[in-house]
């Protein structure tokens, strides 16, 4: 069975983000969005859609033509290699940091990935042809968006990397790393078994690597759901991968100068 498929049966068992707290949101609590001048915030803004991310919602699939470009607040999006079997893992992961949907300014409108909200949340979507249009214009959005795609080009070779060299409990490390960089919390609701199909791996190795996490005081765990109790321990037990995707993320995107909001 495969891990989107997983998703999307785990996704009615869990709670979804309170639609009372939409009126929370707010673009600027995605980075790109909250970097953009106020001119081409201003811009872009009047066609930003919030609108709610479940668990397990379904954003694109391969070969299907791409309508909208999703900037997430909230809300984590994976984006997953499918085989033929059905199978697949993770390439990367994207959350506040970034946009879901490069392909709509890279010369293509499909893409051979998927893309399935793997944490619940919001997000702002707008539609392709104005996203292209913004993009052709050659203003600080072209930049971003294209500095944030090399961001993420780094983190898709290293996920491929690290799994192939390097052990389980290191990938998990990384990625609940690399997950809570992008929650406002430490606390994760999600089950063994999708975190094995996130990293293509199987559940037994899951469990053996999160236990070790858990006899080390560094996570506890309870069916479905994920604490992280000591984020400095998780860093001395991951690998150099996750140390490579934040360098590289910061050395493209720290001369970005967020616009000043109240």
């Amino acid at each position: 069975m495969s891990t989107l498929h997983n998703i999307h049966q785990n996704s009615a068992n869990h709670t979804k983000p309170n639609q009372s707290k939409t009126s929370q949101s707010n673009p600027n609590q995605n980075h790109l969005l909250a970097a953009l001048p106020t001119v081409e915030f201003e811009f872009l803004a009047p066609h930003l859609e919030l609108v709610l991310m479940p668990l397990g919602e379904m954003l694109y699939e391969p070969g299907m033509q791409l309508q909208h470009a999703y900037f997430p607040t909230t809300s984590i999006v994976s984006l997953h290699y499918v085989m033929a079997s059905g199978s697949s893992a993770e390439s990367a992961g994207v959350g506040n940091e970034g946009m879901v949907g490069i392909s709509l300014f890279m010369g293509g409108d499909t893409t051979s990935s998927s893309a399935v909200v793997q944490t619940a949340g919001h997000a702002y979507r707008l539609d392709r042809r104005l996203l292209k249009r913004e993009f052709d214009r050659g203003g600080l959005l072209q930049r971003l968006l294209l500095r944030y795609t090399q961001a993420l080009m780094t983190q898709m070779s290293q996920t491929a990397a690290c799994n192939r060299h390097h052990s389980v409990e290191q990938q998990l490390c990384r990625w609940l790393l690399l997950t809570l960089d992008r929650m406002p919390t430490s606390d994760l609701i999600i089950t063994q078994e999708l975190v094995a199909g996130m990293l293509g791996v199987r559940r037994e190795g899951i469990t053996e690597a999160a236990g070790n996490l858990q006899r080390a005081g560094l996570i506890n765990y309870r069916r479905g759901h994920i604490s992280v109790l000591d984020r400095s321990g998780l860093e001395t037990h991951v690998c150099e991968c996750y140390a490579v995707v934040k360098k590289e993320m910061h050395r493209l995107l720290s001369d970005v100068q967020y616009r000043q909001t109240t």
